[in-house]
C-alpha cells in the first residue's frame, strides 16, 4: 500500500508539536491522545490498527492489539482524514520536552526499529508493528531495549526523542549506548545488550548494569533525556525532600 503523501511543518523549540497537511481524502494514523487541534473539514476515527491491511481478520487485529498493549502504548490508533475541500491541518503534540523528528522511510529501505513510545504519528500507509529482540539478555535487563517498534512504509513517518537528538552513521563500527537513550535505528544495524563493565562499575559507577550495543552500518538516532530520566530528575528524592514536604504540611496544619 503506497502512504499519502502528507506535507508539515514543526512548531517550537523545547516541547514541539508537528502540524500535518492534509489535501482532500488524505490520511494520517496517530498515537490516541496525540492529537492537539484540528481544522473544520478533517474526521477522525479511532481503530484498531493501522489500516494497511483493509482485510485483516478481528483474529489477527486482536492479536496486533495485545502486542502493542505490551508496549505501554494503546491498543488503538486514531485516523485522520481530511473529508472538506481543499487543504486542511491538523496537528500533533510531543508527550514530554524534546524533539519531533521527521523520518522518510523510503531513504532507509522503507523499514526503521524504534523505541516503545517513539512513535507520534504517520502517512497512511505507514504498517506500525511491534517486534521483539531475539536475545535473551534484551528482555531480562534492557528495560526499554526488549521490545521495540517497526515502522514500514515508503511515507514520512514522525518519531519523538527526549532532549536533545544525536544522528549517527555507523559504517561497520559499534557503539554502547545507554538503553533508554536509543530512539532508533535501521534495521541492517545489529542490537543486543551486554554487562556495562565488571562488577565494581555494575555496582556504583550510577550507569547501569547493562547497556545496549550496536554493531553494523545504517543510522542510528539518539536522545540526551528518555522519559524515565527525566522522571528521575524532577521525582522527590532525600533527605531535603521529605523536610519540605513535612514543612508544607505543618503549616497547612496550622
Amino acid at each position: 500500500m503506497l502512504s499519502h503523501e502528507v506535507d508539515y511543518k514543526i512548531i517550537g523549540h523545547d516541547i514541539q508539536l508537528v502540524e500535518i497537511e492534509l489535501d482532500p481524502h488524505e490520511t494520517v494514523i496517530a498515537e490516541a491522545g496525540a492529537m492537539m487541534y484540528m481544522e473544520d473539514g478533517i474526521a477522525f476515527e479511532t481503530k484498531m490498527g493501522d489500516g494497511t491491511n483493509p482485510s485483516e481478520g478481528l483474529l489477527s487485529k486482536l492479536l496486533n492489539a495485545g502486542a502493542r498493549a505490551l508496549t505501554g502504548e494503546s491498543i488503538f490508533l486514531t485516523h485522520f482524514t481530511n473529508l472538506g475541500f481543499g487543504k486542511k491541518h491538523v496537528a500533533f503534540a510531543a508527550p514530554y520536552p524534546g524533539t519531533i523528528i521527521p523520518i522518510e522511510l523510503r531513504n532507509y529501505r522503507g523499514r526503521l526499529i524504534v523505541q516503545k513510545d517513539a512513535f507520534l504519528c504517520a502517512a497512511m500507509g505507514t504498517k506500525v508493528s511491534i517486534t521483539l529482540n531475539r536475545k535473551l539478555g534484551a528482555g531480562f535487563f534492557g528495560g526499554e531495549g526488549f521490545i521495540l517498534q517497526k515502522l514500514e512504509g515508503d511515507g514520512r513517518a514522525f518519531i519523538h526523542a527526549g532532549g536533545t537528538v544525536i544522528e549517527r552513521q555507523l559504517n561497520n563500527e559499534t557503539l554502547r549506548v545507554d538503553t533508554g537513550c536509543i530512539v532508533g535505528f535501521e534495521e541492517t544495524i545489529q542490537y543486543d545488550i551486554q554487562q556495562a563493565g565488571g562488577l565494581k562499575s555494575m555496582v556504583f559507577g550510577g550507569e547501569g548494569l547493562f547497556m545496549a550495543t550496536l554493531q553494523g552500518t545504517g543510522k542510528v538516532w539518539l536522545q540526551s533525556m528518555p522519559i524515565h530520566k527525566l522522571i528521575r530528575a524532577i521525582a522527590p528524592s532525600g533527605r531535603n525532600a521529605g523536610k519540605e514536604n513535612q514543612g508544607f504540611l505543618r503549616n497547612f496544619l496550622e
